[in-house]
C-alpha cells in the first residue's frame, strides 16, 4: 500500500501535465471504442432467423434502382405477405446542414408495413388523399417549428423534375412517431414523385420492404426472391433491415479500413506523447531514485515503481475513455442506429481497450524503467 502511495504521489507531482496526458489518453480510448463499435456494425454476421421483415435492394450497389414491375412478382413469392417500396430522395431543406431522410412511399402500404409507427387515422387519410402531402416525424416539427399547412420546399440533388427544375414543394398534413429511437424522416407520396420526376427516372424504386407470413422462413424466402432476378438486368440482394442499413452507410467507403487508419494514427501520437511524459518524469526524479536506492530499495523495486507509474497512467486514461464512450453512445447511438442498424459497445471491445491500455503502459514505461534500474547512486546524485 505504501509503494502504491509513492507511485500515486509521483504521478501527480506535475498535476497539470498529468491531467493533460490523462485527457489525451481518454480521448484516444474514446475514439477507439466508438470506432470499434462502428466497424463492428459493418463486420458482424447476418442472421435471417426470426426476421419477419426483409429488404430487397439492388445486388451490386444501393445507388442503383429497381423497376416498379417487380412488386407483383415479389408479392407472388410463397411466404411473402406484403410489399412496399421506398426511394432515397436526398435533397436539402434550406441548407445542407438541415439533414434528414426523405422517402417517397405508398401511404397505406408503408404504415401497414411499419406498424410500430404511430400515426392518427385522420392524418393518414389526409396524407393519402393529397398528391403533394407530406408527413414527418414529430421531432422534425419540434426542430424546425413547422405547422400543419406549411409548404416545405426541398431542393433536389438526385431527382430533377420532368421540366428540368429541382425545386419540390410539399404540404405538411401531420406527424407520426417512430418510438424510442426516431430517425429524422420525411415521407411523401410515391405516386406524386413518379409522375413528376424526369421521364427516364419514372417507375423506379430504391428498394423493397417485404413482410413475411412466417418469420421462420426468412432465409428460404430471401433465396427465392433473389433467384427470381439472378439472370435479369436487375438482380437483387435480400437481407435484414440492419444489414441493409450497413450497406447504405458503406457507400461512403471501406469503413473498416478508415477506422483502422484513424485508430493507428491516434495511438501512434499517444505513444509518443505518453512516452515523452514518462521520460520527463524520470529525468526530474533521478536524484530521488538515488535516494530510494540509498535507503535500501533494490534496482528491481525502483524499476517497478517507474513501470507501475506508467501502467497506472495509461489504465486510468483508458478507463476514463471507456466511461466517456458509454456516455457518447447513449447520446448518439439512437441516431446512428438509423444508419448502421445495431450500434453498441460490446464487452470484448471494452476488454480490448483495457488490455491495450495495459500494453501501452508497459511499452512507454519500459525504457524509463530500464534506465531507472541501471541508474547508479553516484551518477544519480551528481544530477542534483
Amino acid at each position: 500500500m505504501k509503494l502504491f502511495g509513492i507511485v500515486w504521489a509521483n504521478l501527480f507531482r506535475k498535476r497539470t501535465r498529468t491531467v493533460l496526458t490523462l485527457l489525451s489518453l481518454a480521448v484516444a480510448f474514446l475514439l477507439f471504442v466508438l470506432l470499434r463499435a462502428i466497424a463492428g456494425s459493418f463486420t458482424q454476421g447476418v442472421s435471417l432467423a426470426g426476421t419477419d421483415r426483409l429488404n430487397v435492394s439492388p445486388k451490386y450497389s444501393i445507388t442503383d434502382d429497381l423497376p416498379l414491375s417487380q412488386k407483383q412478382q415479389i408479392l407472388a413469392v410463397d411466404g411473402v405477405e406484403a410489399v412496399t417500396q421506398q426511394n432515397w430522395f436526398g435533397g436539402q431543406y434550406q441548407n445542407p446542414q438541415n439533414f434528414f431522410a426523405k422517402y417517397p412511399v405508398e401511404p397505406g402500404e408503408y404504415f401497414e408495413m411499419y406498424d410500430e409507427y404511430v400515426i392518427e387515422p385522420a392524418v393518414l387519410a389526409a396524407f393519402a388523399g393529397k398528391r403533394t402531402a407530406t408527413v414527418v416525424d414529430a421531432s422534425l416539427v419540434e426542430k424546425y417549428g413547422w405547422r400543419v399547412g406549411d409548404i416545405i420546399p426541398i431542393e433536389a440533388d438526385i431527382w430533377p423534375k420532368s421540366d428540368g427544375s429541382r425545386g419540390w414543394e410539399f404540404e405538411l398534413v401531420g406527424t407520426f412517431r417512430q418510438g424510442d429511437n426516431p430517425l429524422p424522416l420525411m415521407l411523401f407520396q410515391y405516386q406524386y414523385f413518379t409522375e413528376s420526376v424526369a421521364d427516364n427516372r419514372r417507375d423506379r424504386v430504391g428498394w423493397w420492404t417485404v413482410r413475411l407470413s412466417d418469420a421462420d422462413r426468412a432465409e428460404q424466402v430471401a433465396i427465392a426472391i433473389d433467384k427470381l432476378y439472378e439472370n435479369s438486368l436487375n438482380p437483387t440482394r435480400t437481407t435484414t433491415e440492419d444489414e441493409f442499413s450497413r450497406q447504405f452507410a458503406s457507400q461512403l467507403g471501406d469503413i473498416g479500413f478508415i477506422t483502422t487508419i484513424i485508430m493507428s494514427a491516434v495511438f501512434f501520437t499517444i505513444v509518443l506523447l505518453t512516452g515523452n511524459t514518462m521520460t520527463q518524469a524520470l529525468r526530474e526524479r533521478i536524484p530521488e531514485l538515488a535516494v530510494l536506492k540509498t535507503l535500501g530499495f533494490t534496482d528491481i523495486t525502483v524499476s517497478l515503481l517507474v513501470l507501475t507509474e506508467s501502467v497506472l497512467l495509461c489504465i486510468v486514461g483508458g478507463v476514463m475513455g471507456v466511461l466517456l464512450s458509454t456516455v457518447a453512445v447513449a447520446a448518439v447511438g439512437p441516431v446512428l442506429q438509423g444508419f448502421l442498424g445495431s450500434f453498441s459497445i460490446t464487452l470484448p471491445t471494452v476488454l480490448l481497450a483495457l488490455a491495450m491500455a495495459l500494453l501501452l503502459g508497459l511499452v512507454v514505461g519500459s525504457v524509463p524503467a530500464i534506465s531507472a534500474k541501471r541508474l547508479t547512486i553516484v551518477d544519480a546524485l551528481r544530477e542534483r
